[in-house]
């Protein structure tokens, strides 16, 4: 069983050989302090270490690593080209490195110790009308030599036996409109001033859908999954109340999964990343028809893997709970890396339905002999036995 078969049989909540391997990819990354430290460990030396995504410091992963970690999947999307892009454009101030990106949101990094980009400054953040929202800025899509280079990556993932996942923009629509907007700013525009938060999102909506009609027009007969995200809870609860996801943003959701599914020829999973306590949404995920979700956030109120995969484990398809990456993966011991890890497995793999991914990208606090020994316990724990496959 070649890769892509791997992880499509696990998708179909099948058994394969064994647990596929989701890195690199949307929010299952390693920041690049981190790759580095991996690379070391490893006694990889001089090759150079970029970053994938500036705001995130997520690294782009060299092909022979990705094939000595046996990682079933790989990514293709428009965000390599943005970021060459905004490398160019970076300027310093007052301690910070700083660039403004195509929606005019500013995202901003200490020049000492910074870890990552935040937004500092939003093109809506003041007192806005409707005519502002329509004024906004919106990137530009991939021109034609980049759909060129994407077609010829996809293809050659394909041809390598790799399954293909095809990325969204980063964030949601949910996330990008309080980007602009500012998170306090919309919060209060979803509750007293509707029509203006509905005009936003929809602004957001109408790009996402050029994006997807775009790259799926021109790969989408390669692409297996397509990844959509939106963060809609924190670390105990829902930002929002089930009625106002229902109302504002499920309808939305539902238009994006339904153009990509219209615009791809054959069989396409779709990948939902939504950090946190998110449980009381997946039935809801699971009726917009969503396959698969990430990041599966174990230390969350009511994200139990095992209460996940026993009420919601036939009808949707967890990528990602495969080891805590908030207290485990950074500060925990190798072998209580390995726990964790045989843990999630005997959870989650029963009858497929599983892609073993860390719960979200790895931070830049991570040792590099709890990434080792994630990658072999899951190695060895992660064979499906009796498999004939």
């Amino acid at each position: 069983m070649d890769a892509r078969q791997r992880l499509l049989t696990a998708l179909d909540h099948q058994e394969a050989d064994r647990v596929p391997f989701a890195f690199g990819g949307p929010n299952t990354g390693i920041h690049v302090d981190a790759y580095r430290k991996l690379l070391r460990f490893w006694g990889v030396s001089d090759v150079p270490v970029e970053a994938e995504d500036l705001v995130t410091q997520r690294a782009r992963i060299h092909e022979d690593i990705l094939q000595r970690m046996d990682v079933a999947v790989r990514k293709v999307d428009a965000e390599p080209f943005a970021t060459a892009r905004t490398e160019t454009a970076l300027e310093e101030d007052a301690g910070y490195r700083y660039f403004v990106d195509d929606w005019g949101i500013e995202w901003a990094m200490p020049l000492r110790s910074g870890l990552y980009y935040d937004a500092r400054r939003r093109p809506l953040q003041r007192a806005i009308s409707s005519a502002d929202v329509d004024k906004l800025s919106m990137p530009a899509l991939p021109t034609e030599h980049e759909m060129d280079l994407l077609r010829r990556k996809a293809q050659a993932h394909r041809d390598a036996g790799f399954a293909v996942l095809v990325d969204g923009l980063g964030g949601g629509l949910f996330e990008h409109a309080w980007w602009i907007r500012g998170f306090n700013e919309f919060m209060v525009d979803m509750m007293a001033r509707r029509k203006l938060a509905e005009r936003l999102l929809d602004k957001i909506l109408d790009y996402r859908l050029r994006y997807w009609e775009l790259i799926l027009s021109r790969i989408g007969d390669l692409v297996d999954v397509a990844a959509e995200s939106d963060d809609v809870a924190g670390q105990d609860r829902l930002i929002l109340s089930p009625d106002l996801y229902r109302t504002l943003l499920k309808p939305r959701h539902r238009t994006i999964f339904q153009c990509i599914r219209e615009n791809v020829p054959g069989k396409v999973f779709i990948h939902l990343h939504s950090c946190g306590a998110v449980r009381d949404l997946i039935p809801d995920l699971i009726d917009l028809g969503v396959d698969a979700l990430n990041p599966v956030q174990v230390s969350a109120k009511g994200m139990d893997t095992a209460a996940l995969k026993r009420d919601f484990g036939r009808d949707i398809s967890f990528w990602g709970g495969g080891v805590d990456t908030q207290r485990v993966l950074p500060t925990g011991t190798p072998r209580q890396v390995r726990d964790e890890v045989r843990r999630r497995i005997d959870d989650l793999a029963p009858g497929g339905g599983f892609v073993f991914a860390t719960v979200h990208n790895i931070q830049a606090d991570v040792p590099p002999e709890n990434i080792d020994a994630m990658c072999k316990a899951l190695q060895e724990h992660g064979v499906y036995t009796g498999s004939s496959a």
